[in-house]
């Protein structure tokens, strides 16, 4: 592929998003480790090398406003290729003929990217778009397979039969030829050859190799729910800090609740009635660290027990509280204070904090909180709620122990 007399290709990456599902309703906006999944396509295909433009195709304006605020352009697609039977080559189409419309130049190479892919990378994307800038005419990410298939006998035979090998013969994994399994995650497409061929694979087709760990389509609800399951182990990325775990240049500014995350979560009741709490002078210590680096904080819970607002006080840090829809006051407030939600770090410890995590960026669960919490976090500390954990998610954003 060679640049055009206008200045470099153009390799558009075209992420197709239908807002009905019916597997996963509202699938595509479906978080994984707080991260809706169109989100997480987009932004690792906005930092990939090699790709010049982002879109998402799409019928669904929850998904269209999402797509924008994480960098995306937007291509609103017809009824016509928004049904069950509408083909993703018919979506790429469409937004190739829109976006040369839009900036006066046709893309010379096209990118399929799917957002139920939620552990792409942008390797993954970088990898199909050199395969194509590097000759071929078509390209996909694979993972090595080593497992034996098998398949009914169809038409009323009983009985199955081995597909990639002889039932009869169990050969050793390295004396067997190498399989690839297509991962679904990522396509690339000479354009001209795409739009005669009509469909992903023509010419020569390069496979691209990625990790196998990282494989899962989600399709159903037990995907989503193993993609939750497996995002705190996986979200890690290849920027060498464990865990995703966020920095200064992730963060915006920090919201967080109080009871579980800054508590144990338990309450002292004296004998007229007056309910007390424990806090770890350490948070205190975190907090004040993150208010000196500039950051703007903020503590948002539903409990209406002064003792919150007292202790926002002794911190010198703004709180909300008495609450019912914290994710409403959340919205607010990063409007009121020009901040970007994906820009949020926000910490909890329970269901309540669920929409919360679903608004921002870094949702961070405490390593006490429930089950379902840390499974749709994006990191999770070490140390519990009313121990120190907000002392912890400090140095990870400030990048070094506080004492």
């Amino acid at each position: 592929m060679s640049p055009s007399a206008s200045g470099s290709p153009v390799v558009l990456a075209v992420i197709p998003a239908r807002g009905g599902s019916k597997g996963v309703p509202a699938k595509n906006l479906a978080t994984v480790g707080g991260v809706p999944l169109v989100v997480r396509a987009v932004r690792e295909c906005l930092a990939a090398r090699g790709v010049t433009h982002t879109v998402v195709s799409t019928d669904d304006e929850a998904i269209a406003e999402a797509a924008r605020g994480a960098g995306a352009e937007v291509v609103r697609r017809p009824a016509g290729i928004a049904g069950d039977t509408a083909t993703s080559e018919a979506a790429v189409l469409h937004a190739m003929d829109v976006h040369a419309e839009r900036h006066g130049r046709a893309a010379e190479a096209v990118l399929l990217v799917q957002c139920t892919s939620p552990f792409l990378t942008r390797e993954d994307v970088e990898g199909v778009a050199a395969a194509v800038a590097g000759g071929a005419d078509s390209a996909l990410t694979v993972a090595p397979f080593h497992g034996f298939v098998w398949r009914d006998g169809g038409d009323g035979a009983a009985g199955g039969h081995g597909v990639n090998h002889d039932k009869a013969y169990r050969p050793r994994r390295q004396d067997r030829p190498q399989d690839l399994l297509e991962t679904g995650a990522a396509y690339a497409m000479r354009a001209v050859g795409f739009r005669e061929a009509g469909h992903r694979f023509f010419g020569r087709t390069e496979p691209v190799r990625t990790d196998p760990a990282r494989v899962l389509e989600v399709d159903d609800p037990h995907d989503l729910a193993r993609a939750r399951a497996l995002a705190p182990l996986l979200d890690g990325g290849t920027d060498g800090r464990p865990g995703a775990l966020p920095a200064r240049d992730d963060v915006d500014a920090v919201v967080l609740d109080f009871d579980g995350t800054q508590t144990d979560d338990r309450v002292y009741v004296d004998s007229d009635g007056r309910e007390t709490v424990a806090v770890h002078r350490g948070d205190g210590l975190g907090i004040a660290a993150l208010r000196r680096a500039g950051l703007p904080l903020l503590i948002l819970s539903t409990e209406e027990n002064p003792v919150v607002a007292a202790r926002a006080r002794k911190l010198r840090i703004p709180v909300l509280h008495g609450v019912d829809r914290k994710d409403l006051a959340l919205k607010q407030w990063c409007e009121e204070q020009g901040i970007a939600p994906e820009r949020v770090l926000y910490v909890g410890n329970d269901v309540n904090d669920l929409p919360c995590f679903g608004l921002v960026g870094w949702p961070v669960a405490v390593a006490s909180a429930h089950d379902v919490v840390r499974g749709a976090a994006r990191a999770v500390t070490s140390t519990p709620g009313g121990a120190g954990a907000i002392r912890e998610i400090a140095s990870w954003i400030l990048g070094k122990e506080l004492s």
